[in-house]
């Protein structure tokens, strides 16, 4: 009878004494998960703050473009960079850039929302994907995050575009742009560009030859000053003409919107973005 009673008393504390230690480990995982993003928010942060003064000592496409020209046969292993401040990269490159990549540059706060909207559109109908990309935005995606199409990744890169755009500043935004961004295969900033292209220093670019490297950024590995096609010499006119119209871009003056056109921020094209999937959900 006695050992009956205690097994009884054993199996109906065996819950009481599991459930806790269940509960336990539950705390302890969910405390590691907090932990775990904390820390990785806190260190993007860090990050953030760092490349303001300092230039990326590596960023993910450059080990990317090198795990690729490794494994890769036939195709030499090749990479050069010179990290240079902005004062010593000649206006002319800033004013290709802007031209060819991002007219509004200096006004916007990162984004270009009409742009997005756009590449929302055309995408859904099935077109040719368009990125709809500012030059913050490419530096954001360029200093930070791996080159792999996902929501989750775009959703990262808007929120290093806006914290470069807050911390910053235009000024800061270019200059690291123009020193990582790629110009060929294992050619990174333009300092590294001029030099491989056109045998002297980014500083001294003529209008024609920064429209070229302007020309070069959305495909570097198709198009460059090396190999001047047809196609290439056209847009390099189409940039050269862009930059006689918007004319010198001042890094240091502080634009102001449009009179009478009100910015949307990314918070704005996020809340059309969902209004736009409903819709699409009840079609």
């Amino acid at each position: 009878m006695s050992t009956d009673c205690q097994s009884k008393e054993t199996a109906i504390l065996e819950p009481e004494v599991s459930t806790p230690k269940k509960k336990s480990f539950l705390r302890r995982l969910w405390r590691w998960v907090w932990m775990g993003c904390a820390g990785l928010f806190l260190f993007s942060i860090f990050l953030v703050f760092l490349y303001k003064f300092v230039n990326p000592p590596l960023t993910p496409l450059m080990v990317h473009r090198f795990n690729q020209q490794l494994f890769q046969k036939d195709r030499p292993v090749n990479f050069e960079r010179d990290y240079v401040s902005i004062d010593d990269i000649s206006p002319n490159l800033v004013n290709a850039v802007v031209a060819s990549e991002d007219g509004n540059f200096m006004r916007h706060h990162g984004f270009e929302v009409s742009q997005l909207k756009q590449s929302y559109r055309e995408n859904k109908r099935g077109r040719r994907i368009r990125g709809g990309s500012t030059i913050s935005m490419q530096t954001a995606k360029n200093a930070f995050l791996p080159h792999r199409r996902s929501m989750a990744r775009k959703a990262l890169e808007a929120y290093f575009t806006q914290m470069i755009e807050w911390t910053w500043g235009k000024k800061r935004i270019m200059e690291c742009y123009l020193n990582i961004i790629e110009f060929g295969d294992g050619i990174y900033g333009a300092e590294a560009a001029s030099q491989h292209y056109f045998g002297h220093s980014c500083k001294k670019l003529t209008p024609n030859e920064a429209a070229q490297l302007a020309v070069t950024l959305p495909s570097p590995l198709k198009r460059n000053p090396g190999h001047k096609t047809p196609y290439f010499r056209k847009q390099t006119g189409v940039v050269q003409a862009r930059m006689a119209k918007y004319g010198r871009v001042n890094l240091d003056k502080k634009y102001e919107p449009r009179k009478g056109k009100k910015e949307e921020t990314i918070f704005d094209f996020v809340k059309w973005y969902f209004e736009q999937e409903k819709k699409d959900k009840k079609k």
